[in-house]
């Protein structure tokens, strides 16, 4: 007997089981995995930047 691994939905920490039976994984549904698309298309997550001005770094290429 094989157990299939579950995940909580990083949206509404409903439990999902990681496998081909979920398509939308690690989300649970559609609607999960836009609301998070939406959040990061306005900007509410940010990827965090070690160091200095980004834009200077660019400029030394």
């Amino acid at each position: 007997m094989t157990t299939t691994r579950t995940i909580a939905c990083p949206q509404c920490k409903a439990a999902v089981p990681w496998g081909p039976q979920s398509p939308y994984r690690p989300f649970c549904s559609e609607r999960c995995r836009l609301i998070d698309l939406g959040q990061w298309a306005n900007e509410e997550y940010r990827v965090p930047v070690s160091g200095g001005d980004p834009m200077k770094e660019l400029d030394s290429l």
